[in-house]
């Protein structure tokens, strides 16, 4: 049986704080195997990010994965924010590098944490928490190539890592060369498909050009025109996603992550159409 799992982000205002619980309460009984909550730029939404975490675990029977990232942030900064999950009853932790406050070229902090291999390791030598970390099937915008990323990745479960939760990807087949080359390096603790919903195409396409995913052309084609029209956009998506998921399924994958963008319809519909 295909695993997955659902991606939140903390609410930046009462209203967005409304809207979110809304998703949860509509996907929390479709019982997901985790579900994650980012951590912004440079710890930006520390604190909502544990309000959101601390919630969950009190309110729910969802088990949340809380972000963290070691960027333009101290080791003992980063340790207070591991004690705060910790004492909030949090066992699994995303351990991610972060992008800077400014979303220019990482820079590690003077007394911080060098990136994500030594932070995995510093989690890993605390002990008390499951680690999953991020991989990149169309490559890091910021890395040298695909291989310096397989590399890294390596290092990362190395150090303690136990899965990882991929990019989102549109090109499908840049998923299942990735396993691959993935399989042909050694590496084999379970990869996790990230999947991104296209109903606000235009959103998720500027998210595609930061992190470096690649559009296919009938994708664009398929939503020109439809600026002003949501319904069909939404039936796109979703049928879009579903044959994404059902491919990944086929092939052998193991684990799906949707990137809810704290909207539930969409994905409610995906997995209830998969059956998961």
């Amino acid at each position: 049986m295909t695993g997955f799992s659902f991606e939140f982000f903390p609410p930046k205002s009462e209203a967005a704080g409304a809207k979110l619980w809304q998703a949860i309460g509509r996907l929390a009984p479709l019982a997901p195997d985790f579900v994650s909550v980012t951590y912004g730029a440079g710890g930006s939404t520390r604190d909502r990010t544990h309000a959101c975490v601390k919630r969950m675990i009190d309110e729910t029977a969802l088990k949340p994965a809380a972000h963290l990232t070691c960027v333009a942030a101290s080791k003992a900064e980063v340790d207070s924010v591991v004690d705060d999950y910790a004492a909030a009853g949090v066992r699994h932790i995303v351990a991610l590098r972060g992008d800077m406050p400014d979303m220019g070229a990482f820079k590690a902090h003077d007394d911080g944490y060098a990136g994500s291999v030594e932070l995995v390791d510093a989690l890993a030598q605390r002990g008390g928490f499951d680690i999953t970390v991020s991989a990149y099937p169309e490559k890091h915008p910021e890395s040298a190539s695909l291989d310096a990323d397989i590399d890294l990745l390596k290092a990362k479960i190395d150090a303690g890592a136990s899965r990882a939760i991929t990019q989102f990807v549109f090109d499908t087949d840049a998923h299942l060369r990735f396993r691959d080359k993935l399989a042909a390096a050694g590496i084999t603790i379970p990869l996790i498909a990230g999947i991104m919903q296209t109903t606000n195409f235009v959103g998720a396409k500027r998210m595609a050009e930061a992190c470096g995913a690649a559009v296919p052309q009938w994708l664009a084609d398929a939503y020109v025109g439809l600026e002003d029209d949501l319904d069909t956009r939404k039936q796109i998506a979703a049928s879009v996603a579903i044959d994404q998921c059902r491919k990944l399924i086929d092939e052998g994958f193991g684990h799906l992550h949707f990137y809810t963008l704290n909207q539930a319809d969409l994905t409610f519909a995906v997995c209830r159409i998969l059956k998961l």
